[in-house]
């Protein structure tokens, strides 16, 4: 897209807000309050220009960097070496499920461990960003359609995940999938170049993989996706997960309130988020 920025989104007294980093040193925050509207109307190409002032990142609460609309479509047993350790052959085809909103929190929110589930799992993942709207495009213009990519960790109960044959249940929990920091635009980063991703867990490396090892890789995603439903400006896409999950160890290793979960991609990222119990009452 040539855009030439990553951006953020952060929460302010006044809604949410786009950051734009240009690159210089400088973060600007913006009028701009959804990145999907922004992709859809072009305001993104235009953001470094948009005035606003300066802020330092690190003084930010950071939202999820998708905001709040458009749909979140995950893609399940995607890297060769997590299929095999989970036992599974190798699929035809991508398996596919959602997950809600509600789950998604922002690059250094807690993630919330509701205790219904003994078995809350990692899996650190890159994400596509929709940018235009993409309609039974083929795979080999389908990366035209990608504004760019963020981090997120998909965590999942589970326990919860294997009560049925669907895995919705297990993967939407309020307030479980970290995303962000920084959607950096296609021009940028290529994840046919095998960008190295990584989860540790209190500091213990946990997942060391690249994206050499996707199995369907954004292209094909995005062609094979479109030719069900239009993807539209700010969808997401979660592109599946390496190996080095704590339900494929032995004896299986889970996540508990207390420990803290860091999750990176080379080039895009880095999502710090402690885990905690739900902040409803129990």
């Amino acid at each position: 897209m040539g855009l030439d920025v990553r951006i953020a989104v952060t929460r302010t007294v006044d809604g949410e807000r786009l950051v734009a980093d240009r690159g210089d040193g400088e973060f600007l925050l913006t009028p701009v309050s959804d990145l999907g509207a922004a992709l859809a109307n072009g305001t993104v190409a235009d953001l470094g220009a948009l005035g606003g002032r300066s802020v330092d990142i690190a003084d930010l609460s950071l939202a999820p960097v998708v905001g709040t609309s458009g749909k979140v479509i995950c893609v399940g047993h995607n890297f060769t070496q997590h299929i095999l350790e989970m036992g599974h052959g190798l699929p035809e085809y991508p398996n596919v499920f959602s997950k809600f909103r509600e789950a998604l929190v922002g690059a250094n929110d807690a993630i919330e461990l509701d205790p219904v589930s003994s078995a809350w799992d990692w899996e650190a993942e890159l994400v596509m960003v929709i940018g235009r709207p993409a309609r039974r495009v083929s795979e080999e213009t389908a990366l035209d359609y990608v504004a760019g990519y963020t981090v997120a960790n998909d965590i999942s109960a589970r326990d919860w995940q294997r009560r049925g044959s669907q895995w919705l249940l297990g993967k939407t929990f309020q307030s479980t999938t970290p995303i962000g920091p920084w959607m950096v635009t296609a021009d940028e980063v290529d994840p046919a170049d095998g960008l190295s991703l990584s989860c540790m867990v209190d500091g213990i490396e946990k997942q060391n993989s690249t994206t050499a090892d996707l199995l369907f890789g954004p292209g094909f995603l995005v062609s094979y996706l479109s030719h069900v439903l239009t993807l539209n400006p700010g969808d997401i896409v979660l592109t599946g997960t390496p190996a080095g999950v704590g339900a494929g160890r032995e004896p299986a290793e889970y996540l508990k309130p207390g420990q803290t979960v860091v999750t990176e991609i080379e080039g895009i990222g880095r999502l710090v988020n402690s885990c905690a119990a739900p902040s409803f009452a129990a």
